[in-house]
């Protein structure tokens, strides 16, 4: 893992601005860089997840549209949102491996969340339009062609068991994870589906037809809410839920030399890459390259977070504009 630092090489120096250096404070503002570990170049799956989505999304519209069944044209609905989500995250997923240019500093990395956002929202949408759907068809029920509702939902099965497989190893990120729970949930849907038709079929009661409409959206809503939370979230900054405040303040607070720490603040670059940013008071002088170095390493080894930047300060007699954590 690679480390820099501004200050570290021998060079400490003042700063004009107030946010990286407080007036009256000792040299050494310093950062130690860690950088996470690439991804999977998941590019090639989301492509054929797509094609392969979008191929049974045709078919369950022309299904439903033929037996007539409500509960057929949301899944179908759902499918067709799930494509969609596979197409925004795949494209957060090419404007995330773009380097670093002008405004954007850290490249456009934050797209992955803004896709998982996305994809949380449009799906709530859609399950309120099917949702819609389904109540008006309690009150004018149709007959439905079971028989093809429940081979159609066979289908889907295979479809989506498959295509959740090819996201199911890098659900460590959320822009990945969106992309397996819904085609997981999919899989699910479908298997409710299918056991629908075949009550139909069986027993003759339309009803089943709407209310199976109703519990598939449950099931979206249920599976989407974590989503919508952390992708809300992220997008506010916050810390990433893996990564624990508590235990990464007391870690820094106990590393050597240092006496005391504010202004730290960590928060989301991308859907799988974590910044941080801390002040460390250590009277004895600045620490070194080796200090930062080992520093930036740990904090990436121990909480995820790649991308860490230090400012060390020496005079325990000179407030810090940035004191508390606050300030900001």
């Amino acid at each position: 893992m690679a480390a820099d630092d501004h200050d570290a090489h021998g060079h400490d120096h003042d700063h004009d601005h107030d946010h990286v250096h407080a007036p009256g404070h000792a040299p050494g503002h310093a950062h130690a860089h860690g950088h996470a570990h690439v991804p999977t170049d998941f590019g090639p799956r989301f492509i054929l997840g797509i094609a392969l989505n979008a191929g049974f999304v045709g078919v369950e519209v022309v299904a439903g549209l033929l037996s007539d069944s409500v509960a057929l044209l949301a899944d179908a609905g759902h499918n067709l949102s799930d494509v969609l989500g596979l197409v925004v995250a795949y494209g957060a997923t090419r404007l995330a491996a773009r380097p670093p240019s002008g405004r954007f500093t850290y490249g456009l990395k934050g797209s992955s969340i803004l896709a998982a956002l996305f994809n949380a929202m449009f799906l709530l949408v859609a399950v309120g339009a099917l949702s819609y759907e389904a109540v008006r068809r309690f009150f004018d029920p149709a007959p439905v062609e079971a028989g093809v509702v429940a081979a159609v939902a066979a289908v889907g099965v295979a479809i989506n068991l498959a295509t959740a497989m090819l996201f199911y190893s890098g659900r460590s990120d959320l822009n990945i994870r969106g992309a397996f729970l819904h085609m997981a949930a999919d899989a699910a849907v479908s298997v409710g589906v299918g056991v629908a038709g075949l009550a139909i079929l069986l027993t003759g009661r339309m009803w089943l037809d709407p209310l199976t409409s109703l519990l598939v959206n449950a099931v979206i809503v249920a599976g989407t809410w974590s989503l919508l939370r952390e992708s809300v979230c992220m997008s506010l900054s916050a810390a990433p839920e893996g990564v624990d405040l508590k235990a990464l303040r007391a870690w820094l607070a106990a590393r050597p030399g240092v006496a005391s720490l504010h202004d730290l603040h960590v928060w989301p670059v991308s859907t799988s890459e974590t910044a941080m940013t801390a002040h460390l008071l250590m009277p004895a002088g600045h620490p070194g390259d080796a200090f930062l170095t080992a520093t930036a390493a740990e904090l990436e080894r121990r909480f995820g977070v790649g991308h860490a930047t230090l400012q060390i300060e020496t005079d325990p007699a000179t407030v810090c504009a940035l004191a508390p954590d606050e300030v900001v």
